[in-house]
């Protein structure tokens, strides 16, 4: 008792004695979330929860077998509390397997020693995507600035499809073009149609499972035409009395566009007027003669009052005042003492000197006379023989230089007939006549007083001849005609020629032929041995008429494919066919023919007339035109003015080459004003050199190599456009966003150089450098672009960026030097394939062979098809003309017999 009693009195025990800490309810740190089936994979739940000590998935309301989890256990490193997580697989399966409305669920649930946690449910879906929308856009045509909905109503899916718009394949992204509005109903609105805005519209929806498609909706941004502001009247076309005058307006303000309807009204106004006619003055009668004067004289006078001239009238001609003596030479004037003796003294005088004058002209007419009779040796028996020899022979003078012709008789090349009474007499010597110029020194278009062209044989003399009085100036028109000899009828052809520097070359050819070329621009005449009569010589020209000067080929929807040229003289007699090389514009490389193209030539009269059409020869076909990717080869015999032409042959558009030239003026420029010339022209050489000559009179340069377009037959116009520029030191002064060359306008072939500008405008003087783009493209077609970066004080070259013509730069090869096949090899081949052969290893298979083959019966008609053929193979390979090819197509003839001849005697 003592022992308890101590005990007490020093320590006073506690209620309760201590025990280990709560366990909290677990938490959930992951829970499962909702999941879709793509086809047959199945799907993965997910949970994680602290403090746990047991976890385990209910679905649909049933506890998942123990054995499908999947635990997880670890120690939280800070609370040190017990991390569980766990995992189900859920397969397609179990999901189908499902009855009821409800979707299929699973739920977490945790415990721990305070209690039990249940997470949120997760639902697993068996994704899918319909293949159908339930709404397409459809293709619409709106005008320029209309609001346009184009609709789109997904395919049904699990989950629900997203939708994107594609405009021609690119993603359309409302952020980036604020013009485009994408409704919650997946519509796309844009809000103010733009010609851009023309395109393929596409609505994409796409899911987990798959991507769906709709069709295509095309939507076209059209501009109605609008008409261009009138012209001024022209000038009455009546010189005289009640003409008419006219006024015009284009469809241009805007031009319609992608199917917009074109301009109602008329685009031309007439009205009459009434020009004044001229009247031309006429003299009054003659008043009464004065008194009789001081000066022994009387005078009258008349007016030009009856009627006076009017309206650009001619004034009279004649004098208005008659005055003579009126005392009959009896005039009673006394003169002055001393004054009579100078006036006979100084008639005595004048009287000497007329006689000293008589003897000196006298004099030097003799000693004139004296030395032509030296000069000349007179040929008696030309009184006998009249008309077939001249009164007058002349040997050729040992210091002339430039006899015309080696195998030309003496006595016709020093100088030229001339008709007096029936007898030929030659006019004067080559070194008298400052009006004569030696054919061999003078071009047919040179700046000549005077042009003599001579036609030589043994016993007749023609010539066809320039008057002098038409020689004078570049752009004059000469006409040429031929005069014939006396006892024959004498032919005269004419032809009208447009001389302009650089488009034009001549040359005298006989019997020997040869080849006339115009410099950098692809046309040639080939004139083949034997063309010209043996013992005759012919000044040919060949002639690229400017288009100002001529008219159009084309008619209808024709349109111009080459250069118009003429060559001539025209009416010759041509033992055989020339070639004449034509480049062209036409795209001939598409599988199935898109072209109709006709050679049309001008008659006298200056209207054109069709000679053939390509595919469509028949035996009265007076030529055959041979076609290649760049230029055409026609064989005739009947020199003039010749154009090809096309049209496009249904159902597939033609298509044009064309070149994108573009011009800057030359360095350094002095001006903040600066301006950009794009060239649109024709892809031929002779079209390229108009233009680099054009501009090099205007002090324009070229500044990138001339970029190629294929311009199609779609009635869309080119348009033109600049981009880029840096604002903060260039401006540009055109308002529109772009320029655009009609259609009709390029297609018409007219040739002359169509060009739109852009004018800029810099900062300072010290603004130097210049970037752009520039982009060409024909409406619904393709286009060009040209990335500028000059600097426009940098001096460049005139003839820049390696423009170098693949056409011979001599204007004309005389004689076997201007073929490549001899003459000896020539004539054994056509010797060898001109006779038909039973196995058919004629000239047919030859021309089969090089290509010639489009119509045989053209060259079955001549007396030496083979000749003809190697004169066509000549004029096609004149730039690369070796005997490999004609070798080549000889060997797989079997003709081992030629070719040991070209071996030995060729170069091959």
């Amino acid at each position: 008792v003592l022992l308890l009693s101590d005990y007490s009195e020093t320590e006073t025990l506690p209620d309760s004695y201590p025990s280990a800490p709560a366990e909290p309810l677990p938490e959930f740190l992951l829970e499962p979330e909702d999941a879709f089936i793509v086809k047959n994979r199945p799907v993965q739940l997910r949970c994680r929860a602290s403090p746990a000590t047991q976890i385990y998935f209910k679905c649909n309301g049933e506890w998942v077998n123990q054995n499908d989890h999947i635990t997880r256990e670890s120690l939280d490193q800070i609370t040190g509390l017990v991390i569980r997580e766990v995992d189900i697989s859920v397969s397609r399966t179990q999901v189908e397997e499902l009855f009821g409305l409800e979707d299929y669920w699973c739920q977490c649930v945790a415990w721990s020693s305070a209690g039990t946690t249940k997470s949120n449910r997760a639902y697993v879906r068996i994704a899918y995507l319909r293949k159908n929308f339930e709404q397409e856009p459809l293709g619409r045509e709106v005008r320029l600035e209309q609001e346009v909905l184009l609709q789109c109503r997904p395919p049904e899916g699990m989950p629900a499809a997203e939708v994107d718009w594609l405009k021609n394949e690119d993603v359309i992204d409302p952020s980036q073009d604020s013009n485009f509005l994408i409704t919650i109903d997946h519509d796309l609105i844009i809000k103010q149609a733009r010609l851009s805005d023309t395109a393929n519209y596409t609505c994409v929806a796409r899911n987990v499972v798959a991507k769906r498609r709709s069709s295509t909706a095309t939507l076209i941004v059209y501009v109605s035409g609008g008409w261009s502001s009138w012209t001024e009247w022209s000038d009455c076309n009546a010189r005289c009395g009640q003409g008419w005058q006219r006024r015009t307006r284009s469809c241009t303000n805007p031009a319609p566009l992608n199917g917009g309807a074109f301009c109602e009204g008329p685009p031309v106004q007439r009205v009459t007027c009434t020009t004044l006619c001229p009247v031309d003055g006429g003299w009054t009668e003659w008043a009464k003669w004065s008194a009789c004067g001081t000066e022994c004289t009387h005078w009258r006078s008349r007016e030009c009052q009856a009627p006076p001239p009017r309206n650009g009238g001619k004034h009279c001609s004649g004098s208005m005042m008659e005055s003579k003596n009126c005392t009959e030479g009896l005039c009673t004037r006394t003169l002055a003492p001393g004054m009579g003796v100078a006036v006979y003294a100084g008639l005595m005088g004048a009287l000497l000197l007329c006689v000293i004058l008589v003897l000196c002209v006298g004099v030097l007419a003799y000693r004139r006379r004296c030395r032509h009779l030296h000069g000349d040796i007179t040929d008696s028996s030309s009184a006998l023989t009249a008309a077939f020899h001249p009164g007058n022979y002349k040997p050729p003078r040992q210091d002339n230089p430039h006899p015309l012709h080696p195998s030309a008789p003496p006595d016709l090349t020093a100088t030229a007939g001339a008709f007096r009474g029936p007898l030929f007499s030659l006019q004067q010597g080559v070194n008298d006549s400052p009006h004569k110029i030696p054919m061999t020194t003078s071009p047919l278009l040179d700046p000549l007083p005077s042009l003599k062209i001579k036609v030589y044989n043994s016993s007749t003399l023609s010539s066809l001849e320039l008057p002098a009085d038409m020689g004078s100036g570049d752009g004059e028109i000469l006409s040429l005609k031929s005069v014939g000899t006396v006892g024959r009828d004498r032919d005269h052809h004419s032809h009208t020629l447009s001389r302009e520097p650089g488009l034009s070359t001549s040359a005298t050819l006989g019997n020997l032929g040869g080849r006339l070329t115009i410099p950098n621009t692809g046309v040639s005449l080939l004139v083949p041995p034997g063309t010209i009569p043996q013992g005759k010589f012919y000044e040919m020209y060949l002639i690229i008429n400017k288009w100002d000067k001529t008219t159009l080929p084309s008619e209808g929807s024709q349109t111009v494919l080459s250069p118009v040229v003429s060559c001539g003289p025209s009416g010759m007699l041509l033992n055989r066919p020339v070639v004449l090389t034509l480049p062209h514009c036409a795209q001939l490389d598409t599988p199935t023919p898109d072209w109709t193209l006709t050679l049309k030539t001008q008659t006298h009269q200056g209207a054109w007339e069709e000679v053939l059409t390509v595919g469509e020869e028949t035996l009265s076909s007076p030529c055959y035109l041979q076609l290649e990717e760049e230029s055409c080869h026609v064989l005739m015999e009947q020199l003039g003015t010749y154009g090809l032409v096309g049209q496009s042959c249904p159902p597939q558009p033609a298509c044009k080459r064309l070149q994108l030239a573009l011009f800057a003026p030359r360095a350094p420029c002095l001006s903040l004003d600066y301006s950009l010339r794009i060239y649109c022209i024709h892809d031929t050489p002779h079209a390229l050199k108009e233009v680099l000559d054009l501009e090099r009179s205007l002090g324009g340069v070229l500044l990138e190599d001339p970029k190629p377009l294929l311009f199609k037959d779609s009635y869309h116009n080119l348009r033109l456009s600049i981009h880029d520029i840096p604002h903060t030191h260039w401006r540009s002064k055109l308002l529109a966003k772009y320029q655009e060359i009609p259609f009709y306008h390029i297609w018409s072939g007219s040739q002359r150089p169509l060009h739109c500008t852009f004018s800029l405008e810099r900062g300072s003087l010290a603004v130097s450098q210049l970037t752009c783009k520039i982009c060409v493209r024909q409406v619904e077609g393709e286009g060009q672009i040209f990335q500028l970066h000059t600097d426009i004080q940098e001096v460049i070259p005139i003839l820049a960026h390696g423009l170098i013509y693949s056409y011979p730069l001599n204007t004309m090869n005389l004689g076997p030097y201007a073929f490549r096949l001899p003459d000896s090899i020539r004539q054994k081949i056509c010797a060898s394939l001109d006779a038909p052969s039973a196995r058919g290893c004629d000239w047919r298979l030859l021309a089969r062979s090089l290509g010639f083959d489009r119509y045989l019966n053209y060259f079955a008609t001549k007396p030496s098809p083979t000749g003809v053929l190697l004169d066509l193979w000549e004029a096609c390979h004149q730039g690369d003309a070796d005997l490999v090819s004609l070798a080549t197509a000889l060997e797989e003839m079997g003709k081992s017999e030629v070719l040991v001849v070209m071996t030995t005697d060729g170069d091959c």
